[in-house]
């Protein structure tokens, strides 16, 4: 997520390729040193990169779209996090604490997240549906997504592959003024919840959803 794509400084490819390379190869070694001193699905385990318009949610924030998720699944359900890591860490951290269990995976551009294992995916948003085979079609009972960028253009992009891996429910982080787009793209209606983040974003933030959730009222 970001303020506006002008904000992130842009990066020559080589240059980007060779900081996804280093992070490939640290991001293990950095979540072992912070686990020493503090759970590795802690929000904040990963620090924010601003290099890649990463913002992280607060704590309060993070555990409420988080249980609003599990809820949604149900019981064994499947949860599909879009360039929300905040979320995933939070559903980890949840597991050891609910009967009901549900799986979640995370599709991230972040290449430091490999640390994660099996449930972590390379996600390119310029490539919607550049998917692994094992992702398939409508296999998930719930989808949360965070765009990275305010723009139609990455919310368009980031909707084909909503509507590829959702079962139907969708649960869109994003900025208030993007709530035309996500209303035309994705049938979406705004929540009254105020999601928040560790560091304040100059533009308001707000959520959606396409079915009846608390977070509306």
């Amino acid at each position: 997520m970001s303020d506006s794509d002008d904000d992130v400084p842009q990066l020559s490819a080589a240059t980007l390729a060779a900081l996804q390379d280093f992070y490939a190869e640290s991001g293990r070694t950095e979540l072992e040193q912070n686990s020493t001193k503090t759970d590795k699905f802690c929000v904040g385990a990963v620090e924010e990169d601003w290099r890649m318009s990463q913002f992280w949610y607060s704590e309060d924030t993070a555990t409420r779209l988080a249980e609003e998720v599990m809820q949604q699944a149900g019981e064994h359900g499947r949860i599909a996090c879009i360039s929300a890591p905040s979320v995933y860490q939070k559903l980890k951290q949840l597991e050891s604490t609910r009967s009901d269990s549900v799986s979640a995976v995370l599709l991230e551009f972040d290449r430091r997240f490999a640390a994660y294992g099996d449930e972590f995916v390379f996600y390119d948003y310029n490539n919607p549906l550049c998917l692994p085979e094992g992702l398939l079609p409508q296999s998930f009972d719930i989808v949360i997504a965070d765009p990275p960028y305010l723009s139609e253009e990455c919310l368009g992009k980031v909707a084909l592959t909503i509507k590829y891996l959702t079962k139907g429910k969708i649960l869109l982080c994003t900025g208030a003024i993007m709530e035309e787009p996500a209303g035309k793209l994705i049938d979406l209606k705004i929540c009254s919840f105020l999601p928040k983040h560790n560091h304040n974003l100059a533009n308001e933030f707000r959520c959606y959803v396409n079915y009846e959730s608390s977070l509306l009222s």
